[in-house]
């Protein structure tokens, strides 16, 4: 029996500074107070007995896809959580090796000798080959997004995966009923997986991902993780062999491998069925709680994946799995409010310094003010034209406008937003940040005299305390309102 101890979970990123108003003092003592009551399962390996129970347990593969260049800093974490449960999955990579014990595959050895020997973004597969990770320089991890990370060699080899990695899974598996792909910075809720997947009649061709477009290329987003159906899976699979060359020509031209799946998968008549809102294309910190798009919102389904999450996010989410399972039946099924009241709701406070809640709302600076027309200009208020002064009054315009729940401010820059997100760190020697880019772009170099003040802040973020609870209130009578269950099917 896991020890137990009552207590508040904090990020230790996060410093934090309880300033500011008395009411916001008031309602952060509170809402700690009321989160001190819960009580907390201290982080233990999850025994076998814990996992969730499901007949189709035995009947899914699940495909890890990874690379040389980010394999040691992403994958461990999963061994010890997201795949710990789960009874088959095998790694492919752009290198054989083991990690960890665990045996790497490379998908990439039968791709034909023309194609490695005269495509440019092998070079780093035939060095790899040559000399082993000894001789690998370039160890930046993945990008992901719209563009990619088009500087990165692994990024550019990886579109090369998709297609090879779906034909040797269902050579490794070829009674698999469902095959689930997943990359090393995804979490797989895999309770929620299974459950999910039972929904579908896995003797029909199937394809369940985060919708996405390139052109007019309807794919599942890699990131998010993506399910496909054994039918399918055959079906692809022999159109790819067939067509070996002019996809090899195909994706040579093109530059994101799940979207080339996806082309193939709408050569063969099999169109992506959307997992939205259970497939989540964000992480734990950037996505929008409070999202309630085509009256689905994602707060009252069950999340079956997250994206761009970091070692401590998936030990963070791994805890919450392991403490639900001890605490209820099988038949209660985790939702995405459950994880922010359980993980992310005790790190909410009314500020946070060296800290970026990515709000992204109106902005009140100089620059912002010069873009306005003359009517637009004369419409601003005298808080929001001193809203850049400090974060105080930053502050203070949040709560002028009723709907505000969160703010950023960093050099004589704020912003405000209406959407609930928690954001992440900012390093405490950063001298230029982007909050655009939701990265700093400059630090203070060691031995340097202090260009901020140690007693300031250069990132602030708060939160209006009293709205949120609001806010969740009226999240909460959405759930009532949800049309078909637990499970949003879109066939």
């Amino acid at each position: 029996m896991a020890r137990t101890d009552t207590r508040l979970e904090f990020n230790m990123e996060m410093r934090v500074a309880l300033i500011g108003r008395h009411t916001d003092f008031v309602e952060t003592i509170v809402f700690l107070f009321f989160h001190l009551l819960r009580t907390y399962t201290t982080p233990t390996p999850l025994l076998p007995s814990a996992c969730p129970e499901s007949p189709l347990a035995n009947d899914v593969l699940v495909v890890v896809r990874t690379g040389a260049t980010e394999v040691l800093e992403k994958l461990p974490v999963h061994f010890s959580t997201v795949l710990a449960c789960v009874p088959d999955y095998i790694i492919y990579s752009d290198l054989e090796e083991d990690v960890e014990g665990h045996h790497i595959v490379d998908v990439l050895d039968r791709v034909s000798r023309n194609v490695k020997m005269n495509v440019p973004e092998f070079w780093l597969y035939n060095r790899l080959r040559a000399s082993g990770r000894q001789r690998l320089e370039y160890q930046t991890l993945f990008g992901s997004g719209p563009s990619g990370a088009l500087d990165n060699p692994g990024w550019k080899l990886d579109k090369w995966k998709f297609l090879p990695m779906v034909s040797r899974a269902l050579e490794h598996r070829p009674n698999a009923k469902w095959f689930v792909f997943i990359e090393p910075d995804t979490y797989m809720i895999w309770q929620n997986m299974l459950k999910y997947l039972s929904r579908f009649d896995a003797s029909k061709p199937y394809y369940l991902g985060k919708h996405m477009y390139i052109g007019k290329v309807l794919f599942g987003h890699g990131g998010s993780g993506f399910m496909i159906s054994n039918p399918a899976m055959e079906m692809v699979s022999k159109h790819w062999r067939e067509n070996q060359d002019w996809f090899d020509e195909y994706t040579a031209k093109e530059w994101a491998g799940d979207m080339i799946l996806g082309k193939a998968m709408e050569n063969i008549g099999v169109q992506l069925v959307s997992a939205s809102p259970h497939v989540q294309i964000d992480s734990l910190n950037t996505v929008e709680w409070t999202a309630n798009k085509h009256d689905k919102p994602p707060w009252c389904y069950p999340p079956v994946t997250f994206h761009h999450m970091t070692k401590s996010d998936i030990r963070a989410l791994w805890q919450f799995e392991h403490d639900w399972l001890q605490h209820n039946d099988l038949d209660t099924t985790p939702r995405l409010r459950d994880i922010f009241e359980s993980v992310m709701q005790p790190r909410l406070l009314s500020e946070l310094v060296d800290w970026d809640n990515q709000a992204r709302g109106s902005e009140y600076s100089d620059e912002a003010f010069a873009k306005l027309s003359d009517a637009d200009r004369a419409t601003i208020t005298q808080t929001e034209r001193d809203a850049q002064a400090s974060f105080e009054q930053c502050r203070a315009a949040c709560e002028s406008k009723p709907l505000c729940i969160q703010l950023f401010y960093s050099q004589r820059r704020c912003f405000l937003s209406n959407e609930l997100r928690l954001g992440h760190a900012v390093e405490s020697r950063c001298v230029e940040y982007s909050h655009e880019e939701g990265k700093c772009i400059k630090v203070q170099d060691e031995g340097v005299a202090d260009v901020v003040p140690q007693t300031a802040s250069f990132a602030k973020s708060g939160w209006i305390m009293s709205r949120i609870f609001e806010t969740l209130e009226e999240m909460n009578s959405k759930c009532k309102n949800t049309k078909g269950g637990d499970w949003v099917i879109e066939l």
